[in-house]
C-alpha cells in the first residue's frame, strides 16, 4: 500500500560535488529554525545533505564536502583503470561516520517520513525507501553509488542498489502521487540546464552490460528528468511547486573538488536559503511568491 503524507515537502536533488549548493541552503534552514514540511525527499548526495538535517547537525556535511570529498583518496583515476571505485563511498562512508558521526538518536526521533530514492539493479525501477536506522546508513550510500564509479552497487536485504538519480533524479511526480500540495525542491543546476541524452548509445549498453536493466532508464535519463522540469514548471491544479536553483555563474561540477570553488557555492546556498524562506512566506501570506533563483516560483493561478 502507498503511503501517502502530508500537503508540504521538501525535495533535495543529487548531483555529487554540487550537492553543496543545498548543503548551504539547508544550513540556512537549521540556523534561521525554517522547518515547515511533511515529508522529505533526497536522491544521491542529496539523501546525506537531508540526513545531517533532521539530525539537525549545522555544518556537518560543509566539512564533508570541503574536507573529506577535497583528500586524494576519495575519486582515483587511475585506481579506476584498474578495474576499481573512481568513487571509495566505502572510505568516505568510514571516516566520516567516525570523524563527523551524526546524531542517530536526534535522526530517529524523527516521526516525519524521510523518503531516501534508489534504482534497483535487477529491474532498473526506482524504490522509495524509509529504513530502519540500522539500514540507513548503506541505504544513504546505495543512493550515492554511481554505476561504473561506485562498481557493483550496494547489497540491501531486499537486493541490490544504485544511485536514485538513474531511475529518478528528482521525485516530484512521486511525491505528488503521494499527497503533497506544496513542494520546495533544492536543486543542483542552474535553471536554464537540460540534461542531453548520451552521445553513444551503444558505448552506455557495453559498459553497463553486466546490470542490463539498468541500460533502459541509463538511456532514458535525459527524457525523464526534462519532464520532471516540465512538470515543477507546470505542475497539476492545486500543486505550488518552489524550485530553487544555483545561480548561472555556479562553477561546481560533479566531481570538483576545489576548496575556494566549494566554499563560494556554499555561500551562494546559504544566500539563496534566505530565498527560499520568503518565497515560502509569501505564499503563506498572500498566495503569492517572490522570484528565487530560478528565476521564479512556480504555482497554479488562483481560481
Amino acid at each position: 500500500m502507498t503511503e501517502h503524507v502530508g500537503p508540504r515537502a521538501l525535495i533535495v536533488e543529487g548531483g555529487a560535488m554540487r550537492g553543496i549548493f543545498a548543503c548551504g541552503v539547508l544550513d540556512h534552514f537549521l540556523e534561521t529554525g525554517f522547518d515547515p514540511f511533511d515529508s522529505f525527499w533526497a536522491v544521491s548526495a542529496g539523501t546525506t545533505n537531508l540526513a545531517s538535517f533532521l539530525a539537525r547537525m549545522p555544518g556537518r556535511n560543509h566539512k564533508v564536502y570541503l574536507d573529506y570529498s577535497c583528500r586524494p583518496p576519495f575519486v582515483t583515476p587511475g585506481r579506476f583503470a584498474l578495474g576499481k571505485h573512481l568513487i571509495d563511498l566505502d572510505w568516505l562512508w568510514e571516516i566520516s561516520l567516525r570523524e563527523l558521526p551524526i546524531d542517530w538518536d536526534t535522526l530517529q526521533a524523527e516521526q516525519r517520513p524521510y523518503f531516501i530514492t534508489l534504482t534497483n539493479s535487477a529491474s532498473g525501477e526506482a524504490e522509495y525507501h524509509r529504513p530502519a536506522l540500522p539500514l540507513l546508513n548503506e541505504t544513504l550510500k546505495a543512493s550515492s553509488a554511481m554505476p561504473l564509479a561506485y562498481r557493483g552497487g550496494v547489497t540491501l536485504p531486499s537486493g541490490n542498489y544504485v544511485d536514485g538519480g538513474v531511475a529518478d533524479a528528482i521525485p516530484v511526480a512521486e511525491a505528488i502521487r503521494r499527497g503533497a500540495k506544496r513542494i520546495l525542491v533544492l536543486r543542483s543546476q542552474s535553471a536554464h540546464y537540460r540534461k542531453t541524452p548520451p552521445r553513444i548509445p551503444a558505448l552506455v549498453k557495453a559498459m553497463n552490460r553486466k546490470t542490463p536493466a539498468l541500460i533502459p532508464p541509463l538511456l532514458a535519463r535525459a527524457q525523464r528528468y526534462n519532464a520532471t522540469l516540465e512538470l515543477i514548471r507546470n505542475p497539476p491544479e492545486g500543486v505550488e511547486i518552489i524550485e530553487l536553483c544555483p545561480p548561472d555563474d555556479f562553477a561546481i561540477g560533479r566531481l570538483t573538488r576545489e576548496p575556494k570553488a566549494l566554499q563560494r557555492a556554499y555561500e551562494q546556498g546559504l544566500a539563496a536559503g534566505e530565498e527560499a524562506v520568503r518565497a515560502w512566506e509569501a505564499l503563506n501570506d498572500a498566495g503569492r511568491s517572490p522570484a528565487t533563483p530560478c528565476d521564479q516560483s512556480h504555482r497554479e493561478p488562483a481560481a
